[in-house]
């Protein structure tokens, strides 16, 4: 019994040292041709006060004159991904990956829960463009979310139009609680087609009803179920653990107690705005925005439903707007088809234009 007990901490001390080194903490700078600094280029991990608590981002472009992107992360951080899904987005822009309030880098134990609130969120989205509209000198800058960036995303352009040059929503939110609906149903369906007994009892057992908070059951599930039937994350990752929580300790940008913070953050962060994104009706909520509005969409999606994103994008009213079908992904088609995501941010979004954009109804 001793040996084995020293076996395992021996192992649990190897573990942590190769965790640590793993974990200097540090951006990666962009390098030219003889191994030294890009010049012009930034690689920026920082915090900012913005609404009186110390928020952390990092800020890559290989051009530092190019045009601002502020990124809204949905559950959780996700620039950790990036290592392995480039997205080639530092090449025309300075792409800011905001950690939120109560989220990976901007993660305290010592916040009051009371002040996470989605109002507060997009009250700190203002404040941070009017930050980066003033150290970069532009007027506007671009905004896109992801998921549950999408939820306060809209919000802030349709606060604050004149600071955005348009919104970019990738797997838009619009009624999030229909949206569970519609993924339970899909999800039992798909496991009783395919013999998964076990699978398509719980289930059957976890309805999802028209009352927020969601059935503890069904939320127990829900996660590994899209995964494993590939309308999660990507199309392609099949677990969570693999495929985030040993991607997020992988990466050498944060340091160890800041991949723990990300994971805190989550629990913390997550189940206080969740619920409120399931019950607000985005689509009664935001009829209309009044800069260009681009809605990117995995048609594979069941974490926010392809369908309802596609129908709110239909109603919804902007000067300029383009809806992008992108059949190969699931949740982050910024991640699993950048070519395409990069093409469409060059032609259209730049340019202020929807000429990719998916085919209308009309025509």
């Amino acid at each position: 019994m001793s040996i084995a007990v020293s076996v395992l901490l021996a192992s649990g001390v190897v573990l942590v040292g190769v965790v640590l080194l793993l974990s200097p903490g540090r951006p990666r700078a962009y390098l030219n041709d003889t191994g030294n600094p890009l010049p012009g280029s930034i690689s920026e991990k920082i915090h900012v006060d913005i609404n009186g608590v110390e928020q952390g981002m990092f800020i890559k472009g290989k051009d530092a004159s190019k045009p601002v992107l502020l990124y809204l992360h949905g559950g959780m951080p996700d620039y950790f991904l990036t290592e392995r899904y480039p997205t080639g987005l530092d090449e025309d822009f300075v792409v800011v990956w905001w950690e939120q309030r109560g989220s990976g880098l901007s993660f305290s134990p010592d916040m009051a829960p009371e002040s996470l609130t989605a109002e507060q969120v997009v009250a700190d989205t203002l404040a941070l463009t009017d930050y980066l509209r003033e150290r970069f000198g532009q007027d506007k800058i671009y905004l896109m979310g992801h998921s549950g960036g999408t939820f306060i995303g809209i919000q802030a352009a349709a606060h604050a139009p004149e600071k955005y040059r348009s919104y970019i929503a990738v797997a838009q939110m619009s009624y999030q609680l229909r949206s569970e609906q519609l993924a339970h149903d899909y999800m039992l369906e798909r496991y009783r087609a395919s013999g998964n007994a076990d699978m398509a009892r719980k289930l059957e057992a976890a309805p999802v009803g028209d009352s927020v908070p969601l059935p503890d059951a069904y939320s127990s599930v829900r996660d590994v179920a899209m995964h494993e039937l590939g309308i999660g994350t990507t199309h392609e990752m099949r677990s969570i653990v693999t495929g985030l929580l040993l991607e997020s300790f992988r990466s050498p940008e944060y340091t160890l107690g800041e991949k723990i913070g990300m994971w805190r953050g989550k629990v913390f962060s997550g189940t206080r705005l969740w619920n409120t994104e399931l019950a607000t009706d985005l689509t009664k909520k935001v009829t209309r925005l009044d800069v260009p509005v681009y809605f990117i969409h995995g048609e594979l999606d069941y974490t926010v439903s392809y369908l309802l994103a596609k129908s709110y994008f239909e109603q919804l009213e902007a000067p300029v707007k383009g809806f992008y079908t992108f059949t190969k992904s699931a949740h982050s088609p910024l991640f699993e088809e950048p070519k395409r995501m990069r093409e469409i941010m060059q032609a259209d979004v730049l340019a202020g234009a929807s000429g990719l954009a998916d085919p209308s109804e009309e025509d």
